[in-house]
């Protein structure tokens, strides 16, 4: 006879359970995952304002800022080019400056690399936004 015997097909309900009850915690929940967002953010943000620099137009700033739900990165903040990335804020704060500017070269116009600290849920990731404008993960290097 061909087929499966009841002990089998048991077996396979059993594991089937318990990876089901094992994998819903990832999906629970997103507040894990937003501190990567943020800074994923924060490199998109940095870009336009480091390109709008290159080009010579007025929203060449960051402006950060974290409300009671909301975490914010306005780029050129006060002219006709404003662009607002926000996200929930979820438990997630930020701690380095509270803007960025860029001059034509695209550089930073502090000349000093800026490290940003995104941090919740039990998850830390470091920022750096080197003095010629690049952003990658980490600190930032001397």
């Amino acid at each position: 006879m061909k087929g499966f015997t009841l002990v089998e097909l048991v077996m396979v309900l059993i594991l089937i359970g318990v990876l089901s009850a094992l994998g819903i915690g990832l999906f629970a929940t997103r507040s894990g995952f937003t501190p990567l967002l943020a800074t994923q953010q924060l490199a998109s943000a940095v870009s336009l304002a480091q390109q709008a620099a290159l080009a010579g137009n007025a929203g060449d700033s960051v402006a950060i800022s974290q409300s009671g739900d909301e975490l914010t990165f306005t780029v050129g903040a006060g002219t006709a080019a404003e662009t607002v990335f926000s996200l929930p804020r979820e438990g997630v704060t930020v701690s380095g400056p509270a803007s960025l500017a860029f001059q034509k070269t695209g550089a930073l116009a502090s000349n000093t690399n800026e490290t940003l600290t995104f941090s919740g849920d039990g998850i830390t990731y470091t920022t750096c936004v080197s003095s010629l404008g690049a952003v990658y993960r980490g600190g930032c290097q001397p």
